[in-house]
């Protein structure tokens, strides 16, 4: 969409907490992650980490099983918090104890999704006035008459919100994804977000050899806010 108008400044240690719940999709999740993982061999202080309403085991999309690193309780320090999408935000946007720990999160992490993860954002009302995105390309069930297209249920969870088609809304403090593989430039704008110039992004995308696709992608980011 266009270039960022912000050079942000360096975030030393900039901590990642990836929220799992039940039927999380993977690859949400596990994108970023992965993203921070291959970043973390040019800057052992970047971290990511998965955190839970407890520490239990986590049964995520297609039985994938994980344990989260913290609780809600035990309330690890963050720059920002990650919502994935997956069939389980059908039961998130009515989690209050969800609700309630994102209200409770300082005002200075970002509060960032993937794919339907941003309907939590958007039942909470804090998409009201603000650009998000969402989904785009529906599976069989979605596009029936049955169904909604992600996107636009986004649309009506949450009336007030300017709806993007881009692939990354930085809107400030809030930023959202497409569709489950936009996971991976969510990941990587993180570093933007992070203070990391774009010659350590390029890198962490050649490691990966995601290089090609993030070139082809990188321009689809619209810049909402500050």
């Amino acid at each position: 969409m266009s270039d960022s108008p912000i050079a942000y400044a360096k975030t030393a240690g900039f901590r990642l907490g990836i929220y799992v719940f039940k039927d999380a999709e993977i690859i949400d999740y596990a994108a970023p992650h992965g993203v921070f993982s291959v970043a973390r061999r040019l800057d052992p202080e970047l971290d990511a980490f998965l955190i839970a309403d407890s520490l239990r085991p986590v049964q995520t999309q297609a039985g994938f099983t994980v344990l989260p690193n913290y609780s809600f309780a035990d309330n690890p320090a963050m720059d920002a918090f990650l919502i994935p999408g997956g069939f389980g935000t059908r039961q998130e946007i009515h989690n209050k104890r969800l609700h309630a720990y994102i209200r409770s999160l300082p005002a200075a992490t970002l509060l960032t999704s993937v794919c339907t993860g941003s309907w939590i954002y958007g039942a909470m009302g804090l998409l009201d006035g603000v650009a998000a995105t969402s989904r785009k390309e529906p599976d069989r069930i979605e596009q029936s008459n049955a169904g909604m297209v992600p996107i636009d249920r986004l649309a009506k969870i949450a009336p007030q919100c300017r709806i993007s088609r881009a692939r990354v809304v930085d809107s400030g403090r809030i930023v959202t994804g497409g569709g489950i593989a936009a996971g991976m430039e969510v990941g990587l704008h993180l570093l933007h977000r992070a203070g990391y110039g774009e010659d350590f992004i390029l890198e962490v995308a050649r490691i990966i050899e995601y290089h090609q696709a993030y070139a082809g992608y990188k321009e689809d980011i619209e810049y909402t806010g500050s």
